[in-house]
């Protein structure tokens, strides 16, 4: 028995990272994945490249901008439809325009907070929409350490970021009821193709902050996404877990 057996999940930003890592994690453990992502060729080449890789897996790939209600609503619809249900929402997708706050554009303040808050509220209601109907669910809204303490050179990521914990605070408090909770993730420097572009100097800076001395795998934070996922979670919700070797804390 797997901790998501007969459960269908819906995870944003999906084709890679972080949110490709929680679709791996949602397979493992028996749950059927819809990869949503802006650039639906990538999400249904890497979801074919799972199931090709878990047997009996099942998993779709499509494409989804995050920052449009109807295209947030075919996604929902889309697992509803092909899968039977909707157990398990991931706000995931996210951009960064990083710039100091005198040189940072409005249109890149604009765009950052419209991919990771608007689009985790879009995500929220439409799949607090379906749970609500079916008494239950997980929705899990990944922040980041950068909403917690601030970053420079990221006015909008830190703003967009804090402002989904009010929103997984908001929404769980909606939801608490129908038995559907909202949780969130806040990761800290975890090892991606973005990450390891940064220059050494910068790279050795953050290290020297961790007390675990090391940047996380993506798969330390979909193991933390699959616990909130599943039943081993289940009297927990309007919390904001730290996956940061003790970053900040």
């Amino acid at each position: 028995m797997g901790l998501l057996d007969n459960r269908v999940a819906v995870i944003t930003g999906a084709a890679q990272g972080i949110g490709l890592e929680i679709a791996r994690a949602y397979l493992a453990e028996g749950a059927r994945v819809v990869l949503g992502d802006i650039n639906g060729e990538a999400a249904e080449k890497s979801a074919a490249e799972l199931v090709a890789a878990t047997p009996g897996a099942a998993a779709i790939g499509a494409r989804c901008d995050v920052t449009s209600e109807e295209e947030v609503g075919a996604l929902v619809k889309r697992a509803s439809s092909e899968f039977d249900g909707l157990d398990v929402m991931v706000n995931n997708a996210g951009i960064t325009r990083d710039a100091t706050m005198r040189k940072m554009t409005l249109e890149d303040f604009r765009a950052v907070l419209d991919v990771h808050l608007v689009g985790s509220w879009l995500g929220t209601r439409a799949a607090g929409a379906v749970m609500r109907e079916r008494k239950r669910g997980s929705i899990v809204n990944i922040s980041s350490i950068s909403g917690k303490v601030g970053m420079l050179g990221q006015t909008n990521y830190s703003s967009a970021k804090a402002g989904m914990v009010g929103l997984t605070k908001a929404a769980a408090k909606e939801l608490a009821y129908l038995n559907v909770r909202v949780n969130a993730i806040q990761p800290g420097l975890i090892r991606t193709a973005m990450t390891e572009a940064l220059r050494e100097d910068i790279w050795q800076q953050k290290l020297s902050e961790i007390p675990m001395g090391r940047a996380a795998e993506p798969a330390e934070v979909a193991s933390v996404a699959l616990f909130l996922a599943s039943d081993l979670s289940s009297y927990m919700t309007g919390t904001v877990l730290e996956v940061t070797g003790g970053r900040y804390m």
